[in-house]
């Protein structure tokens, strides 16, 4: 039912070459590639329909401001949500973390207050809470894990007093792959009256989501991890939660009546999406969703489950290899080193193969000062990789290895 051969004809760029070979793109947990159908959506829109959105009463403007609207409904139908009034487009996962370090924090975090993240966090997930820490006088802690990649779930129970206003998570890390028990910790937190912000950059385009379900108060992700645009990204928060947050920018469509002696504020979502969107971008992430949907997500983690197993099996088998993070739950991520051989070299080299890798810190440099590295090579899968392309993979690392004597 999972045809891969017509997947990949969606995407032209398979069809590239790199130093004459084929192109071998393990690199989606930093940006997926895009289909041609997200693409053609979107310079339709560029072409015959560009006008800026929700000011106008014209017909291009009336077009594109149904066509955004369409896309929150998608959104809000792909992740559960219970209105579109809890779906608020940022331009990222970087984005909307800080709009609530902001906001929420202006509404709820004090002097003394504690906030939880944890040890594998990208840095996206830790910096806004530093930075809401040092205005507000509260404390971040931090809940570790073990050499295996998984949370240690008895020292976040012990962290977990009621000075802890809010959880940030990751429901997959980015260096890891491990999937994180997001239930669990949820439940825990609102048991002290804790929130709880879920990071589903790096499981959206892997995992089914109902933010309803999960009970979280907080979800956010990247449209360019899921097939979509760059620039674009979502906020999921309940409605109860966005009523109570003061907005975090100033300027049109935030606003419902601006006087010089006070401006009242819109309703939402739109409280949150001050100034000119990028309103095609918008449309381009409903239509990776809709791509998504059409193939099926439980079809793609069934793909993907086999294909992250088999290549687990195969990259083991590469003398001196580490691979860093073997959770019993993990997803389509595997970072690794061979013998003493530099992240960048390796990069460097199967780059030269064709073999697009990510190398360095990963933006989680916690990660890498609990393994007492300066960086990892990470390959990262998407739907549209192939066994085929594991086995080139295997066989680059070997060669490399072989040019610094291992194996």
């Amino acid at each position: 039912m999972f045809d891969i051969c017509k997947i990949r004809a969606d995407f032209p760029i398979f069809q590239e070459e790199i130093y004459g070979k084929p192109l071998i793109y393990l690199d989606s947990g930093a940006t997926s590639q895009r289909p041609r159908q997200v693409v053609d959506k979107m310079t339709e829109y560029y072409l015959r329909y560009n006008s800026n959105v929700h000011r106008g009463v014209h017909y291009l403007s009336n077009i594109c401001t149904d066509a955004n609207e369409e896309a929150r409904r998608v959104v809000q139908q792909f992740v559960h949500a219970a209105s579109e009034k809890e779906i608020v487009f940022t331009r990222g996962t970087t984005e909307s973390i800080n709009l609530v370090a902001y906001t929420f924090g202006e509404a709820f975090i004090g002097e003394g207050d504690e906030i939880l993240v944890t040890e594998m966090e990208h840095h996206a997930n830790i910096v806004p809470w530093q930075m809401l820490c040092e205005r507000k006088g509260a404390k971040l802690k931090v809940v570790p894990f073990n050499e295996a990649g998984e949370l240690d779930l008895a020292a976040f129970e012990r962290l977990l007093t009621d000075r802890v206003k809010l959880v940030g998570v990751a429901y997959v890390s980015n260096v890891l792959g491990t999937v994180n028990p997001v239930e669990t910790i949820i439940r825990k937190a609102h048991a002290v009256g804790a929130r709880v912000l879920i990071d589903g950059a790096q499981a959206v385009q892997h995992i089914a989501v109902d933010v309803q379900a999960l009970d979280c108060d907080f979800f956010v992700f990247s449209g360019h991890k899921i097939y979509g645009p760059t620039g674009v990204g979502v906020l999921y928060g309940k409605e109860e939660l966005l009523e109570q947050m003061p907005p975090w920018q100033g300027g049109g469509e935030m606003i419902r009546e601006v006087r010089f002696e006070k401006t009242t504020y819109n309703e939402l979502p739109f409280k949150f999406e001050a100034g000119t969107p990028d309103f095609i971008g918008i449309i381009g992430l409903g239509e990776a969703l809709k791509y998504v949907n059409a193939i099926g997500l439980p079809e793609i983690a069934s793909y993907e489950h086999a294909l992250l197993a088999y290549a687990m099996r195969q990259i083991k088998e590469v003398p001196g290899m580490r691979i860093f993070g073997e959770a019993a739950c993990k997803s389509s991520v595997i970072s690794f080193a061979v013998g003493d051989i530099h992240h960048s070299d390796m990069g460097v080299l199967l780059d030269k193969m064709g073999i697009a890798v990510r190398t360095g810190q990963l933006c989680a440099e916690p990660v890498m000062q609990h393994y007492g590295v300066t960086g990892m090579v990470r390959a990262s899968l998407g739907m549209y990789n192939t066994e085929e392309e594991i086995d080139i993979l295997c066989g680059g690392i070997k060669r490399v290895a072989k040019m610094f004597g291992i194996g």
